[in-house]
């Protein structure tokens, strides 16, 4: 059994996450504890309110919600009366026994798991600590549960075997086992392409929705050289539970990337000049960024442009897919880093160009079907927006009118 340990400032918007996907029909509610109804008879704001006044009596706390997955291997066949008693023990070991809580068995991965939302705010405006939860009280309790449910322990689970025949599709979270997706594709990574740096290795793996993930500069994950494994959605928000590297086939590391970025950085050298001549080929004429990134595809060779909300390109990636080579722009020299390809590209005019001709081709769209109808709809259409001028202007003068006579 894994479990993952979620503190939050949102109750609502845990309980949503989870209600959402009960509407969706990929979980269902199998418990409400120490709830006033049962389960079945509970509304959203009966859900709700029952935690968030529990979260009133402490209004200096910030950190009020936990939102808890625990989850089983393939095999695991586990009845809602089972996995209830597990998330009971499990509770209690990790001192919430005297919270109210949710539980939702999800059934949107390949693998067994629940959800359980509650608060850490007691009955007396108590909080419970958080501090270290994962690491001491969640890892002793886990263990002991393993042991008492005869439950196959995380430690004795062996990474599985990457399929090497398998159709190379972007992972999609909950049409297969979260783990075997993500070894399927990072063992074809880790093959067939040549990167130096965990970002290249990203411009890699979010073609196929996956995301290598070291966590924020100042966490204990990164301080400690740690990496996890993400499936992401079609918008690149990750999804569902991530996978320890060690615990993957093949243990891709941090430390065994190192070695192969290492290598990579000599097996890629061949390849830079015919990429650097491609590029030259490409920038001798004006460019926009969607030009450019469609004229590099004429040549098998994607462009990743990393910009900011306004518009800004402060990263680029260049993935030779022919050679299946990686570039990050500036290591091919400063003409191609993010701050000169930025400034001479061209302003992208397209999209602009492309609104305002949809909104053209809605407006005929509109006439046409008026005129379809017949009658003197046409006109209607064709002088609508002058007599909504001629209307306001109207309203203005009375309104005008009116101010004088005060």
């Amino acid at each position: 059994m894994v479990a993952k340990i979620k503190s939050g400032k949102s109750l609502i918007g845990a309980l949503n996450y989870n209600e959402n996907k009960v509407k969706q029909g990929k979980a269902m509610l199998i418990a409400a504890v120490k709830y006033p109804k049962d389960k079945e008879l509970l509304s959203f704001n009966d859900k709700l309110f029952r935690l968030t006044d529990l979260a009133a009596m402490n209004q200096r706390a910030k950190t009020n919600t936990v939102h808890i997955s625990l989850n089983f291997p393939n095999g695991e066949k586990l009845a809602d009366e089972k996995l209830n008693e597990i998330v009971k023990d499990y509770l209690t070991g990790i001192g919430f026994a005297t919270q109210p809580y949710l539980v939702y068995r999800h059934e949107d991965a390949g693998h067994p798991h629940c959800h359980i939302v509650t608060t850490n705010i007691k009955r007396d405006g108590e909080r419970i600590n958080l501090h270290y939860l994962g690491q001491n009280e969640s890892e002793k309790t886990r263990k002991v549960i393993e042991i008492k449910y005869g439950l196959i322990k995380a430690e004795e689970q062996s990474p599985q075997k990457p399929d090497l025949k398998a159709d190379m599709t972007v992972a999609a979270y909950g049409k297969a086992e979260t783990k075997r997706a993500i070894s399927n594709i990072l063992s074809f990574a880790l093959r067939a392409y040549k990167f130096t740096s965990v970002p290249e290795l990203n411009a890699v793996l979010q073609q196929y929705h996956i995301q290598a993930d070291r966590g924020a500069k100042d966490s204990r994950m990164y301080n400690r050289e740690g990496l996890i494994y993400w499936v992401l959605d079609q918008q690149g928000n990750k999804v569902g539970v991530p996978i320890k590297a060690c615990t993957i086939y093949g243990k891709p590391t941090l430390k065994s990337l190192e070695e192969k970025f290492r290598l990579n950085t000599q097996l890629r050298k061949p390849f830079k000049d015919g990429l650097i001549k491609i590029l030259d080929q490409v920038l001798t004429k004006p460019q926009t960024k969607t030009s450019f990134q469609r004229e590099l595809l004429k040549n098998d060779i994607q462009v990743i442009l990393r910009q900011n909300d306004f518009g800004r390109v402060y990263g680029v990636t260049f993935i030779d897919q022919k050679n299946k080579i990686v570039f990050n722009g500036s290591d091919l020299g400063k003409a191609y880093s993010a701050n000169q390809l930025s400034a001479s590209l061209l302003p992208d005019l397209r999209g602009k160009v492309s609104r305002q001709q949809q909104s053209d081709d809605e407006t005929a769209g509109t006439i046409l079907r008026q005129t379809a109808a017949g009658g003197n709809e046409l006109m209607d259409v064709l002088f609508a927006a002058e007599r909504e001028d001629l209307a306001a202007l109207n309203k203005f003068k009375r309104k005008k009118r009116k101010g004088f006579k005060l």
